[in-house]
């Protein structure tokens, strides 16, 4: 039977479309949709089961993976078969999960999964800019308590002009690249790289985005209707006591508010507040904690978190007794590891981190292989949270998603000012040793110094900071926190970070709570966060004011040769072995690459010794030496032959070329070494290609004055003649 098929279509405004199609794959999935801008497909499907399991938190599954038939091409390695997520499908689904989560039920802790595939690519088409279309789509179809329908854009500007969902190559040219998730009425998440902008400037680009998701969210809701939307289904909901939770409120609210208050260090506050909760819990009986000791439990983390929002809005302080506006003592140090090619150490209250840098070649880059995009980075971060940064002991099971996407954003905060010219691939690995509150900005500023200290020539710092926002809806009082705590960062409204120089913001993450959030507010704390970001950044100028003016001295230095492709294959030698034995005499690292623009050798030289730097460019000037005809060179004698002598040229060791025994003095020669011998050396003038002997040809003499001669000539009795001339033959 042919399929019922519904479907919608989004005019983007410049030609381009996306279309949203269901009822024609994955029927049995709760809900599937298609979505398709050119050849671009994804296919997103949502199943969450029925049954809730006994946690106190959603069990939410973003899963997004691009197969490779999407664009006609095999997975790499051994086993042909797409494998672990790459870190550009994990930031996806960070990207989409992000703004899905907050949207269901509190109480709702069914298995819930969505899984979104790209089945066809476009080279046109960034895929992620769809990926939350499609998720909030399939949720629309089916039966889920889910809030409202959302959307996801990403926003470039190219020559001062707003683009939605641009292209790769436009993104080129752009100096944003944002992706903002929303509802028609809110704002929710926001990520992405710029280059300098204002704080303004930002704003008008999330708004731009939001206007675009706008018409997103409408198409999914006709969508809906004409599928036939489903019925909300039931769910268990939680139990609620609400004269249980005005006791729990009136019997913890002061204790905390005045614990607050006091202001205290992270473990000191810790201890104050648990014993807080085991006085309440202690007033129970042991049946009546077993009947409702849960709710005990949440209803005084709700008192504990009005009583420290309230704190804050009524007196402008804070857990740790700062004021809003107040930044953690910070201190720095460069140089910290002595094995290293640069090294720094952030620290801005309870938060650490410890960065290192690596300089290495070409060789070293970071491979990208996706079906949507194929690539490699020259400057990339990778970021480590162990779990002894907060004091606690747990599994180690590889790479979180968390990290990966930490480290994107630090890497992104800093890739802007890596300058072009940069020789090297240049590798940052954050290792955090303590965290309470924002360890990827803290990853951001240690960054900055390592760069610095390795002799990597920063186009400018940058520095980041972590802001927190608490407002009310009914007194419209709010605060924007500056440098937020961890325990901020769970009470909060809004928590965003921003990273950038002096002059502007370089990259941003923001996830926000509450609906309505005001541009006004958004400005205001963004404005904040400025202020914070430049205090920051006076820090680290303290302790590193510029760029080391070179890399360390058991660092490799990087230099980089231009060779003619014609020349590549005798630098490397047949079987390599030419290339091998110079790296393996010199102690260097050496790499060729073919430019198919200009078709030349781009030779990367890397090693810590000078002289060993010196002994493969002098290799390579030997192997690219091509003389100038009617240039002198001075050379020297290598070999002696019975008619003439083997020269090498000075300034190109291992190139030879013969010089004639006529060629070496005006005078009649009858030996070689009558005017030259071995280890001679002295200058010679080149004539190329001799057309009689097809040979080079170089001449001693024709540098040397030539002697007069006697006035008319030699008497012809006094010319020798030669033996081996013939008679001439008188002509008829």
């Amino acid at each position: 039977m042919i399929p019922k098929v519904f479907k919608e279509v989004i005019d983007l405004g410049d030609g381009r479309e996306i279309s949203i199609e269901t009822g024609k794959l994955a029927k049995q999935a709760h809900g599937s949709v298609v979505v398709q801008s050119g050849k671009c497909m994804l296919l997103c499907t949502v199943v969450s089961n029925y049954e809730s399991k006994d946690l106190d938190f959603l069990p939410l599954t973003v899963d997004y993976r691009e197969k490779f038939a999407a664009a006609g091409r095999y997975p790499g390695g051994f086993f042909k078969r797409e494998a672990r997520p790459s870190d550009g499908e994990v930031l996806t689904m960070r990207l989409v999960d992000r703004v899905l989560r907050p949207l269901f039920p509190k109480d709702y802790h069914a298995e819930t999964q969505v899984m979104i595939q790209l089945m066809s690519h476009d080279d046109d088409v960034m895929p992620d800019a769809m990926a939350g279309l499609a998720a909030s789509a399939a949720i629309q179809l089916s039966d889920f308590p889910f809030e409202c329908a959302i959307s996801e854009a990403r926003v470039g500007r190219i020559n001062g002009e707003f683009v939605i969902n641009p292209t790769r190559a436009q993104l080129e040219e752009s100096d944003i690249d944002m992706m903002i998730g929303a509802s028609a009425d809110s704002v929710m998440m926001v990520e992405g790289e710029m280059n300098e902008i204002s704080e303004e400037e930002m704003a008008d680009a999330i708004k731009f985005a939001h206007e675009a998701i706008k018409v997103q969210c409408a198409a999914q809701l006709r969508l809906a209707e004409a599928f036939g939307k489903k019925e909300v289904r039931e769910y268990p909901a939680e139990r609620e006591d609400e004269d249980l939770k005005k006791k729990i409120h009136e019997m913890a609210y002061d204790k905390v508010y005045a614990i607050a208050q006091a202001g205290s260090a992270k473990h000191e506050r810790s201890t104050a507040f648990k014993e807080i909760h085991e006085e309440i819990l202690a007033t129970f009986s042991e049946e009546e904690l077993e009947d409702f000791g849960d709710l005990v439990s949440k209803y005084y983390r709700s008192a504990e978190k009005t009583a420290i929002r309230d704190l804050t809005l009524n007196e402008g302080l804070r857990l740790d007794g700062r004021k809003t506006d107040e930044i953690r003592p910070i201190w720095c140090e460069v140089d910290y590891l002595p094995s290293t090619h640069g090294s720094s150490i952030f620290t801005r209250g309870e938060t650490q981190a410890l960065a290192t840098v690596t300089l290495g070649t070409s060789r070293e880059a970071n491979k990208i292989d996706m079906p949507s995009y194929e690539g490699e980075e020259s400057f990339y971060l990778h970021y480590n949270f162990p779990p002894f940064c907060t004091g606690e002991a747990r599994p180690i099971r590889g790479t979180s998603r968390r990290e990966v996407g930490h480290g994107n954003l630090a890497q992104r905060a800093l890739k802007g000012m890596i300058p072009a010219d940069c020789p090297y691939t240049v590798r940052v690995v954050s290792e955090v040793l303590e965290s309470n509150g924002s360890s990827s900005m803290a990853t951001v500023c240690s960054g900055t110094m390592a760069l610095m200290d390795a002799g990597v020539q920063l186009t400018k710092p940058v520095s980041g900071i972590a802001m927190g926002l608490i407002s009310d809806a009914e007194s419209g009082k709010y605060a924007v926190l500056s440098d937020i705590l961890g325990d901020e960062d769970h009470l909060g409204d809004m928590d965003f970070k921003v990273t950038g120089t002096a002059d502007g913001i370089t990259a941003c993450q923001m996830d926000i709570k509450v609906k309505g959030l005001s541009y006004e507010i958004l400005v205001n704390a963004l404005q904040q966060a400025r202020q914070g970001r430049l205090h920051i950044l006076e820090k680290l100028t303290d302790t590193i004011p510029t760029p080391n003016s070179d890399v360390k001295a058991h660092a490799p230095k990087m230099v980089t040769a231009v060779i003619a492709n014609e020349y590549i294959g005798a630098l490397i030698g047949p079987g390599g072995k030419v290339i091998q034995e110079l790296q393996k005499e010199t102690g260097c690292t050496i790499v060729i690459n073919e430019d198919p623009v200009t078709e030349e050798g781009i030779v990367e030289i890397l090693g810590t010794s000078q002289e060993g730097i010196d002994t493969v460019l002098a290799k390579i000037d030997s192997i690219t030496f091509k003389p100038v005809v009617n240039n002198s060179y001075k050379v020297k004698v290598i070999k002696m032959l019975d008619f003439g002598a083997v020269v090498e040229y000075q300034d190109a060791p291992g190139n030879e070329v013969l010089l004639h025994v006529s060629e070496l003095a005006w005078e009649r020669t009858e030996n070689v070494s009558d005017v030259v011998n071995m280890g001679d050396v002295f200058d010679v003038k080149y004539f190329g290609i001799d057309s009689r002997t097809r040979k080079e040809k170089v001449s001693r003499k024709a540098l040397l004055p030539r002697p007069p001669r006697p006035e008319g000539g030699a008497p012809k009795e006094d010319r020798k003649p030669r033996e081996d001339r013939k008679p001439r033959e008188k002509r008829n």
